[in-house]
């Protein structure tokens, strides 16, 4: 019963993932879907990311977290359409609560859209949202066992920002076990290293954001 209760609730999560998809598509949007653990610097990546490419992207966000607007009030900051979404509780955001949101936000507007799940490299692995690419954000202190540990987020993403490389120096992070791991977990996942707080490489997550 667990497991059909389980397939039931993917299978209506996927039809309402190819709704959205649908939305987007028509509006002539593309989706982002940022996945990391809590503290692995979303947040600051996608301030950063807005900053750079606001002049010549026209930007939208959906901010997804357990609780408070925190988030969402810096991302408001930057002047860029926002919808807090708060789960009270559950670990990702599914296509239901994107779909809701997507009323809240001018999407005649938007030519990208930044879906910032909630810290968790887990659940959110397994809800399609209706994106055109999931992007996971690891980091440094976190420890290059990660990709080892959690295989599904990385073997389902398309791009992997190894963050806060400025502090390699400072840590027994493992280059070799990481991209090791990754190389049987998904061959083809793309790597950009990078320091979001002195914008080491950041250069070419901007161009592939631009690409996308």
């Amino acid at each position: 019963m667990q497991v059909k209760l389980l397939t039931n609730i993917l299978k209506a999560n996927k039809d309402l993932a190819d709704t959205n998809r649908t939305i987007f598509h028509k509006a002539g949007i593309k989706v982002i879907n940022l996945i990391s653990s809590p503290g692995a610097g979303k947040t600051t990546l996608l301030e950063n990311t807005i900053e750079n490419l606001s002049s010549c992207l026209s930007l939208g966000v959906i901010e997804g977290d357990l609780q408070t607007t925190k988030d969402g009030e810096r991302i408001a900051q930057l002047g860029v359409p926002v919808v807090q979404i708060n789960t009270q509780g559950g670990c990702h955001l599914d296509a239901n609560m994107v779909n809701q949101a997507l009323t809240e936000l001018p999407l005649e507007d938007i030519q990208l859209l930044f879906i910032e799940n909630v810290g968790n490299l887990v659940c959110p692995a397994s809800f399609a949202l209706g994106e055109d690419a999931k992007v996971v954000i690891t980091s440094v202190p976190e420890g290059s066992d990660k990709p080892a540990k959690y295989p599904i987020i990385f073997e389902k993403a398309q791009i992997c920002l190894l963050n806060k490389i400025d502090l390699l120096p400072y840590t027994n992070f493992n280059r070799r076990e990481f991209y090791e791991d990754l190389q049987k977990i998904n061959p083809s996942l793309t790597v950009f290293e990078v320091s979001v707080l002195t914008g080491e490489g950041m250069g070419a997550w901007y161009s592939w954001v631009k690409k996308i």
